[in-house]
């Protein structure tokens, strides 16, 4: 079945030419979606809306003649400022980064409108989970189509021409169905002889014996439908990568409303990621302060309780989890932390060594995300969950850390935790 889309097309706003224009200007059109991105609020991460472009980068490439060589001779209106060989100087302002110069003169960013799909396809196309490697049969509704063999009814589309004219050819010689070239030759002979005279009784017998072969090639036909296959294919379950994301956040008195901020759009970005770009994905959302214990959506993004704070906590309580509900050896597990940095120093010691003997030999991945103000990164002194954690990343690749003081910097260092590796398959 064929589908035509003839809807009338005002303004040349079509698919097609919207998809033409974002191939072609993929990069610059990529890169004004992450900086639309960064000054976004939570509820519009997934709108789509319009982004600018710079008029230099929508240009279309044309041939013009060059400047140098050549015989040339130009006709002007005269003037009382320049004469022939003079240099004219560039307008002031006049930078190619669009907008108007002094005198008046310039061009206009371009602005484009996309949709929803469109631009979190531009935002997330390159993001991954790294080393998701662990696949397991899950069912017959995760299945592939695999060669089993041929049918004798089926789809047009499935008709396997190879093996149906094999069958011909087998049932044709089995049967003995004269040849084309046979027929031919006997046709010749008695054509021969009559021309020569005197073979009658010869003839006779060749004539009687090229009806036979006649009434033998309607009875075997060339095709018969006994002869038709068609490619048959068996839905075999497929192995599918399963994983699991651990977010875990600190909801501690020393996490003021700028903080959660920041760690509520990072979790924000990281979930829609994840149902966008995995089916197979669990999302288990932990809070913690003194304590810390498994909570919805709803109350993970919302809740405003408030407490002391305990990381290792929240560590013991994802360990708890993945051993009742996420055996290791069937899952991926990938856990975010983000945190202020503040923790009990007597914490300290014990978060270290359920993070080394309990959590990372687990995990594929540990992102560990600090929120602050802009003050705390003038290169002042790290708090003391950052130097804890640090002689831990130091040794484990699996483990990646981050600072964040501004909602700018957000989607940068989300990127950078989650960038796809070179020659890495999601």
């Amino acid at each position: 079945m064929n589908i035509i889309d003839r809807r009338r097309d005002p303004g040349g706003k079509s698919l097609a030419n919207r998809q033409r224009f974002i191939r072609r200007a993929r990069a610059l059109v990529r890169r004004a979606v992450r900086e639309a991105s960064a000054k976004r609020s939570i509820k519009d991460v997934e709108k789509g809306g319009d982004i600018v472009v710079p008029a230099d980068g929508v240009r279309e490439p044309t041939l013009r003649r060059g400047s140098v060589g050549g015989s040339r001779e130009h006709v002007l209106p005269g003037n009382k400022k320049y004469v022939e060989g003079d240099t004219i100087a560039r307008p002031e302002d006049e930078d190619g980064g669009g907008g108007a110069s002094a005198d008046g003169e310039g061009e206009d960013d371009f602005r484009f409108a996309l949709s929803d799909e469109e631009f979190l396809d531009l935002f997330l196309e390159d993001l991954e989970l790294p080393d998701l490697a662990k696949r397991q049969v899950m069912g017959v509704e995760e299945s592939q189509p695999v060669r089993a063999g041929y049918r004798s009814s089926g789809p047009p589309a499935a008709l396997s021409v190879a093996r149906t004219m094999r069958n011909s050819l087998s049932r044709r010689i089995a049967l003995g169905r004269p040849k084309p070239e046979e027929m031919a030759a006997l046709e010749a002979e008695i054509e021969k002889l009559d021309d020569e005279g005197g073979h009658d009784e010869k003839v006779a017998e060749l004539r009687e014996e090229l009806a036979r072969k006649n009434r033998r090639m309607r009875l075997v036909p060339f095709i018969d439908p006994f002869d038709v296959r068609y490619r048959r294919f068996d839905q075999v379950p497929r192995p599918v990568a399963r994983a699991v994301m651990f977010c875990l956040m600190d909801v501690s008195g020393s996490m003021d409303e700028h903080m959660k901020d920041l760690a509520k759009r990072f979790y924000s970005l990281l979930y829609l990621f994840l149902k966008r770009r995995y089916k197979r994905v669990d999302v288990v959302f932990i809070r913690h302060t003194h304590e810390a214990k498994e909570v919805d959506e709803d109350t993970f993004f919302h809740s405003r309780e408030s407490g002391g704070t305990v990381v290792s906590t929240a560590l013991e309580e994802m360990a708890r989890i993945v051993q009742d509900r996420y055996p290791a050896n069937q899952w991926n597990i990938y856990s975010a932390q983000a945190s202020d940095g503040d923790n009990l120093p007597m914490d300290n010691q014990n978060t270290i060594a359920l993070l080394k003997t309990a959590i990372l030999p687990l995990c594929q991945y540990y992102a560990y995300l600090e929120v602050g103000h802009a003050k705390d990164d003038g290169g002042g002194e790290a708090s003391s969950l950052w130097r804890a954690y640090e002689l831990v990343a130091s040794s484990d690749e699996r483990m990646a850390m981050r600072k964040v003081s501004h909602r700018r910097d957000i989607y940068p260092v989300f990127r950078e935790l989650f960038e796809a590796k070179p020659g890495v398959a999601a």
